[in-house]
């Protein structure tokens, strides 16, 4: 095995060895949720590689565990909290997210039907996690629209932070999502009240849109 890890408890070990799961809550989250239940199918041998991995041919990744554990714990999740994701991909990350927030909620949106298809399944032990196939560009409303998540976190590498996303947080809330162009961003957090912060850089795939 590719990095010596034959078990998702090794590579839980791990992550939290070289510091990227700092929290109690996070660790768990991770033991609970097994990455191999996750990745495409013929890539079963490679899912405790701390890398990403190619989800079949839909131009898409199932992101690195060490990315996951830093964007889970910028999120700051706590139980009861209602979280809008954005670019579902295999469901992994939303799994991990439903593990800490239950009984609170996570609304995943995919564009790729095929992804969104097999993300459902991934997730159908995941009672708290509401798979959506639709265009998640400008985020999703509850489906109380007059209802706002706690938190947002976007998977995949946008322009600039969707205005759109964040008028559909709480006031206290605030959207993750790494922004920059192609090749590299930067993970960033923005306030509802405009404050921003940075956790470095990051390599993710485009967002997308039914305009391209």
């Amino acid at each position: 095995m590719i990095n010596g890890f034959s078990s998702n408890s090794q590579l839980v070990e791990s992550l939290i060895r070289d510091g990227y799961i700092k929290s109690e809550i996070v660790a768990r989250a991770f033991l609970e949720v097994d990455r191999s239940d996750f990745v495409w199918p013929g890539s079963e041998k490679l899912a405790y590689v701390d890398e990403p991995l190619i989800l079949g041919d839909t131009g898409q990744t199932i992101s690195a565990p060490s990315m996951i554990a830093i964007m889970l714990e910028a999120l700051e999740l706590k139980k009861y909290e209602n979280v809008l994701e954005i670019g579902t991909g295999s469901g992994y990350s939303a799994a991990l997210i439903s593990r800490i927030v239950r009984p609170g909620s996570v609304l995943t949106v995919e564009l790729n039907y095929r992804l969104y298809l097999f993300a459902r399944k991934n997730l159908e032990k995941y009672s708290n996690v509401i798979p959506v196939f639709a265009d998640g560009s400008k985020g999703f409303p509850m489906f109380s629209r007059e209802e706002l998540y706690d938190k947002a976190v976007i998977m995949a590498a946008a322009q600039s932070i969707p205005e759109e996303v964040l008028a559909q947080v709480k006031e206290n809330g605030f959207v993750l999502v790494p922004v920059g162009g192609r090749g590299y961003q930067e993970l960033k957090r923005k306030w509802k009240n405009g404050r921003e912060e940075s956790f470095g850089g990051c390599i993710f795939v485009p967002l997308r849109s039914i305009l391209g």
